[in-house]
Parts: structure tokens; sequence; C-alpha cells
């Protein structure tokens, strides 16, 4: 990003790209019968690790959920990215940069798969498409995937990507079911080049 840019609203980035099978894109309105689809078949596998799919939502509250998504993308306040397949255009899962420090800028990924699309390295693509999408155009310093460490397959991803096991915080956090978690911090940074 360019440090004269101090409203994140003004910096102009693609809305999507493509890796060598996916179109990663922001959420269009007409979206949520489509994810929501994908979520509920594999809400059984999300939900130890995902509050959001604890209770899938109607189609009407995914769209607005969708809506909202849009409007933040552009804000430039998150960055939640759908993953679709280049021949079909299902939707593989989903993914996107959050908790975003401008200031830094700094970035966090998440994502998750479509069951039915689980280990064929979707999730590995996207990761590494983001990361170099948030390190040449956004301009990132620093990019994190922070997990559960119970959650084998997300620390398996991150790895796979080549992010760094940087941390361990024990007793981080508690669960969306009340139990204590301990969360790994995978990271990769961009050195100054100034």
């Amino acid at each position: 990003m360019n440090a004269t840019i101090d409203k994140p609203i003004l910096f102009d980035f693609p809305y999507s790209f493509e890796t060598s099978r996916l179109i990663i894109r922001g959420p269009l309105p007409g979206d949520a019968a489509m994810i929501r689809q994908a979520v509920l078949e594999s809400q059984e596998q999300l939900k130890p690790w995902m509050p959001w799919a604890t209770e899938v939502p109607t189609e009407q509250e995914y769209e607005v959920r969708v809506r909202e998504g849009r409007l933040k993308f552009l804000a430039r306040e998150d960055l939640w990215m759908l993953l679709l397949l280049k021949e079909s255009g299902v939707c593989v899962g989903s993914s996107g940069l959050h908790r975003i420090d401008w200031s830094v800028p700094k970035f966090e990924i998440g994502y998750w798969v479509r069951t039915g699309f689980s280990g064929k390295g979707y999730i590995t693509e996207a990761v590494n498409g983001i990361t170099e999408f948030a390190f040449t155009i956004l301009g990132a310093r620093r990019v994190e995937i922070r997990c559960d460490v119970r959650n084998e397959r997300s620390g398996a991803v991150a790895r796979r990507a080549g992010y760094p096991l940087e941390a361990t915080l024990r007793n981080d956090a508690r669960d969306h079911f009340g139990g204590l978690r301990d969360t790994y911090i995978f990271a990769k940074i961009q050195p100054d080049s100034a």
C-alpha cells in the first residue's frame, strides 16, 4: 500500500483474482444460496471450530451477511473472499483477510473448505494466492493464520503454505462451547524495504 494513502477506502485494488484452479472474489448480491448450501453440507465438520456454523441462517439472513460483507470489503474493513472453481463456479469454501490493521499493514487469513472438496489442496492453493495478494497488491508487512491447537487440519494448511509457527498462546480464549483453548499463531512477514 502506498504510504501516502491514510484512508483505506481510497485504496483501489481488485475485487477478484485467480489461482490455477480458483476464482477468489468478494461476496456479491445473490451469493447467499450458494454459500448456505456449502455451509449446510459442511456443518458437522465446521461446528467444532467455527461458532457461526452451529446454527445455519436462512437464505435471506445469509443474503444480509453477503451484502454486509460486500460493504465491509468496499470500505476496506474486512476482506471476505469466496473460493469458486474456475471451470464450474462451484463454491468450494471461503477465506479472506480479517483483523486488518492498515497502519502496518497486517492481516489475518481465515479459511474453511466445503466437505466434499476437502483433501484436494484447494485451501492451500487459496491461502498461497491470498498471501501473495496481501504482500504484492495490499503491501502487507505481516500476514497471520491463527487456529485452535486442536484443529490439526487448519494447522497443516498453514504449514503447507510455508507459514512458520510463531507462538502458542495458552488459555488464550474460550471456544464457543465455553472451554478454554490454546491458539497457534503462524505468520509470514515482509521485511522492511526502507
